[in-house]
């Protein structure tokens, strides 16, 4: 098969591996597969309009004299509340360095400095430890990968694939309960016929669930696919209570979503009360933590969101403009560009902030291998709970996390390969007895219905009632989702919706479950901290 798109015609696909996801996570476990499998790599969309294009910051690693593993590892374990397994931390952060070594030798152009790479520092890191292209990180990472994978004759790129659910035994010509996972079913764009890709192993890199909320920097098809179908076929979730809600988006009515990295504030950039209000410019971090705008997110979302709904605000302000304008724009070029075209100068002019959901920290269970509870699935990246970031990702970690596990996912594929069969007979997608939908309006009102009240009831901070509310519309709205996918020919915004609904849901029970406050599920109900920080792990029945 090549690798043109155009030649992908037939409704069943065989390859010796398929992977979910076109970001980080999967191509780099698709350039590890490659010199000895035929693996295909599906997009939800274009290549390059997952996640990882969008991460502005970059890539944690300990590569400063005066920084260590054990540094790196700590600064993590307490950002996460002590939820994180210490295992999966020493195994990530170990890896860190030769993962940006390789990413360098991929054309990576990290900035320099002095002749070595150029080390940033963000919230919660100890040492400056952040290396970066620029303010644009996740795009210079993204074409890199890219490029080699397009260049590999072993890997083919197929965009505009929409994941409906995982191939089982259950969907065999002959029936198996076994719980393997041989490939996906996927909803060609283009076309809108169903298609089968199958593997003997098969990897989800579909990153998160973060438009889940009304107010996310994650992108559009960010709609937590991956652990709404892993959930479907058998795996167990954790932890999806979870959601860290980055501290600082831009607040502007005609940009939605633009992310203001957690580096501004790493680079000097402090957070102060807007005028018209009391206290006007007041610098208020300091009365939360004593870490001011360094402390890790949860933290400083928290105390934004307070302020904002104390006083009544619509934003803050995070000012950088007492820095050189020289140092401002040669730090921040993308966003300093970008604001200057909304009438913002950033080197003269506070910039708008407010919380909004940016990463989704719980997700499909995994091991240090990548693997998941079902035979044949493996999973890397935002998708998967590796027990990394616990209850609260450090910054910067979220790529270095798809890198490792990416590598790892395909190493234990290629070490293990003899005991992976052939996918067995797969019976095509049926459609016989659903018809087009006239109704589409209802997909998209009960789209925006589910994203609001996730934002009002189950956000930055919860209570018992609110969370019970969401739950009983979940059970409204899943009723009749699954009415509506029962009758009608499944779309693309339809798979979304049933995901939504899904991972809406794992949230909500997730939330309920945790009687403590701890990192970013924080709860008035239940304000402590309870002596022993246990996983929260829903098994599927």
């Amino acid at each position: 098969m090549t690798k043109s798109e155009d030649a992908v015609t037939a409704d069943v696909h065989s390859y010796d591996i398929v992977i979910l996801g076109s970001g980080a996570a999967g191509l780099t476990a698709a350039l590890n597969l490659a010199d000895r499998f035929k693996v295909v790599v599906l997009a939800k969309g274009g290549l390059s309009e997952g996640s990882t294009a969008w991460a502005q910051g970059g890539i944690a690693a300990v590569l400063d004299e005066g920084d260590t593993f054990e540094n790196h590892i700590e600064d993590t374990m307490i950002a996460g509340g002590g939820l994180n397994d210490r295992e999966t931390v020493e195994f990530v952060v170990e890896n860190a360095p030769a993962a940006i070594a390789r990413l360098a030798e991929l054309g990576v152009p990290f900035n320099e400095d002095a002749g070595a790479w150029h080390l940033t520092r963000e919230g919660g890191h100890s040492h400056r430890r952040i290396v970066h292209v620029d303010d644009a990180t996740g795009w210079a990472v993204q074409q890199a990968l890219e490029r080699a994978a397009h260049a590999h004759p072993n890997i083919t790129l197929v965009p505009d694939r929409v994941a409906i659910d995982l191939a089982t035994g259950r969907h065999g010509v002959r029936y198996s309960g076994d719980g393997h996972v041989w490939g996906v079913y996927a909803i060609n764009r283009q076309s809108g016929h169903v298609e089968l890709f199958a593997g003997r192993a098969t990897i989800l890199a579909t990153g998160g669930a973060g438009r889940t909320y009304l107010y996310s920097t994650a992108p559009a098809g960010a709609t937590g696919d991956g652990i709404a179908m892993a959930w479907r076929a058998g795996c167990r979730i954790s932890n999806m209570e979870f959601m860290q809600f980055h501290p600082t988006c831009l607040y502007n009515r005609e940009v939605k979503n633009f992310l203001i990295t957690e580096a501004v504030r790493g680079e000097g950039g402090i957070l102060k009360l807007p005028g018209g209000v009391a206290g006007d410019g007041h610098r208020f971090m300091p009365d939360f933590d004593e870490r001011a705008e360094l402390a890790p997110r949860d933290i400083v979302a928290r105390a934004i969101d307070h302020e904002i709904k104390r006083l009544g605000l619509d934003y803050v302000h995070l000012d950088i403009s007492h820095q050189p304008a020289d140092f401002v724009k040669g730090h921040f070029p993308t966003i300093h560009a970008k604001l200057l075209d909304l009438g913002i100068d950033i080197t003269k002019q506070p910039i708008p902030v407010v919380p909004a959901q940016h990463y989704t920290c719980g997700g499909v269970m995994i091991d240090l291998h990548g693997c998941t509870d079902l035979p044949g699935l493996y999973a890397a990246g935002e998708v998967t709970q590796s027990g990394l970031h616990g209850a609260n990702r450090l910054a910067s970690n979220s790529l270095l996390e798809c890198f490792v596990f990416g590598e790892a996912a395909a190493k234990h594929i290629a070490a293990n390969w003899e005991g992976f069969a052939e996918a067995p007979p797969i019976r095509p997608w049926d459609e016989s007895r659903v018809t087009d939908s006239d109704e589409e309006v209802i997909v998209q009102h009960n789209w925006r219905e589910i994203r609001r009240f996730m934002w009002d009831y189950v956000g930055i901070v919860r209570t018992t009632k609110r969370l019970e509310r969401a739950q009983h519309r979940i059970a409204l709205l899943r009723q009749e989702v699954a009415d509506y996918y029962g009758n009608f020919r499944v779309t693309p915004d339809l798979v979304e919706l049933r995901n939504l609904v899904e991972t809406a849901d794992l949230i909500v029970r997730s939330a309920l479950s945790r009687h403590e406050s701890r990192g970013l599920h924080y709860t008035l109900d239940y304000p402590d901290l309870l002596p022993e920080a246990r996983d929260t792990i829903l098994t599927p029945q």
